[in-house]
């Protein structure tokens, strides 16, 4: 069983991101390989001003860390802002460093024509600092007001299905793969 932490990256105010993260949550939770922990960073209240070198980390990270420490692999889910992704992410992102170190990152993004494409990559270079592991693939969504129904579903569930299969199948692969190589030797950056 693969403990995997998805992160709901966007916290602006009437935002989209919880439908595309429960469809996203929807689908992890139908396997029986995955045990899925959602991490909305809308409802943790991380600070947006990160602690000094050997300072206690304010008690919300602290509640936060070891959710993060004790998943196996994490999928982002984030939309593009200006070319970016959100900066209360890269405040939760930049709150932890061995949490992320040796597991895999798959990611879901959303957005305009970019489909939040850009986010992801800029991430890929974040998370590669942090000593994680990206996964190929992703699940995109181009125009992602138009893709959802009403009741929060894809209107091309068919095909967004599979390309969520295909992250979660990475996902599981790579994080049974890294969970037995740090349970035979632990990671050390």
């Amino acid at each position: 069983m693969i403990k995997l932490a998805i992160i709901v990256g966007s916290t602006r105010k009437g935002r989209f991101a919880p439908v595309v993260a429960n469809w996203f949550a929807d689908q992890a939770k139908q396997r029986d390989d995955l045990a899925v922990d959602v991490l909305d960073l809308d409802d943790l209240d991380l600070p947006d001003r990160l602690h000094g070198f050997g300072e206690d980390p304010a008690p919300e990270v602290a509640r936060v860390s070891p959710r993060l420490a004790e998943a196996d692999a994490f999928v982002v889910v984030t939309p593009e802002y200006n070319h970016s992704f959100p900066a209360p992410l890269k405040s939760a992102i930049d709150w932890h460093f061995t949490e992320w170190q040796a597991k895999p990152v798959g990611f879901v993004s959303y957005g305009g024509v970019g489909g939040g494409l850009r986010a992801v990559e800029q991430l890929r270079q974040v998370f590669a600092e942090l000593h994680a592991v990206t996964v190929r693939d992703t699940v995109s969504f181009h125009g992602a007001w138009t893709r959802f129904d009403e009741a929060g579903d894809p209107v091309e569930a068919e095909q967004v299905n599979k390309a969520a299969t295909t992250v979660l199948d990475q996902l599981v692969w790579w994080g049974t793969a890294l969970k037995e190589a740090r349970a035979k030797r632990p990671y050390g950056a």
